[in-house]
């Protein structure tokens, strides 16, 4: 299937030592890329080893930072095919009482740092004429949530970013989509799935698929985005959900 094949692309995806990155890695990997996997924990070090990848230590809260993480990466894998945003932070609680600090933090990682990484990248694609960026949404992009507006502001953020620039640089050949995936097992998630019982129950309840999701469930979407049969797909928010919005 050389539509899928991604043999001698090299691709870039940050809070990939866990979670949904980690998930996403291998499948680039699997596929034939050679990935640089970007974060600020030791466990980009055992997903590096794991996928034969290059481990790069970086705090994309921090700007300077971030920028000197990206330029590491890109310079490790000797260019840039691929970027997955697949970082991000939650902070749960009822808006009352969400402090403007937890609003900022918030809204750094899991937007502005997004933005920063594709203009990054788009610096690189745009002139070349090619490029993959995918952007990890939510399916709080589409609903409102519980008890999580910062995060769900930042996600609605990412879905219409992704838009954004699509309309830019999909002229220039770059592919600019995001995945939306719904509710997923990983430790992002945890204050649901393995603290509220009561909560976790009534979402499985919803969920057409019958199970909550897994890293690997977003193994396909991420692959398809990143290879050449999206060629023609821009700024689509392609949710991977078991079914949730269609409930």
């Amino acid at each position: 299937m050389t539509l899928f094949d991604l043999t001698g692309r090299t691709a870039l995806v940050t809070g990939g030592g866990g979670g949904l990155g980690l998930g996403i890695s291998e499948a680039l990997a699997d596929a034939g890329a050679r990935v640089a996997v970007l974060g600020r924990s030791d466990a980009v070090d055992a997903a590096a080893d794991r996928i034969d990848g290059i481990a790069i230590h970086a705090d994309v809260s921090d700007r300077d930072d971030l920028q000197r993480g990206f330029d590491e990466a890109v310079e490790s894998l000797g260019g840039l095919d691929i970027l997955v945003t697949s970082h991000g932070t939650l902070h749960a609680g009822p808006a009352l009482e969400t402090s403007l600090e937890t609003w900022d933090d918030t809204l750094e990682v899991n937007l502005t740092a997004v933005f920063e990484l594709c203009r990054l990248a788009g610096a690189l694609m745009v002139p070349r004429g090619s490029g993959k960026i995918v952007t990890i949404a939510s399916m709080l992009s589409f609903q409102g949530g519980f008890r999580a507006a910062a995060y769900s502001a930042s996600k609605g953020g990412v879905a219409q970013l992704t838009k954004a620039l699509a309309n830019e640089w999909a002229p220039h050949g770059v592919n600019v989509n995001a995945i939306a995936p719904g509710y997923v097992k990983t430790a992002l998630n945890s204050h649901i799935w393995r603290d509220d019982p009561e909560r976790s129950e009534s979402i499985l309840a919803r969920l057409p698929a019958g199970r909550w999701g897994e890293p690997s469930d977003l193994a396909g979407a991420a692959v398809f985005l990143s290879s050449p049969a999206s060629d023609y797909v821009h700024g689509i928010v392609l949710p991977v959900d078991g079914g949730w919005l269609g409930r």
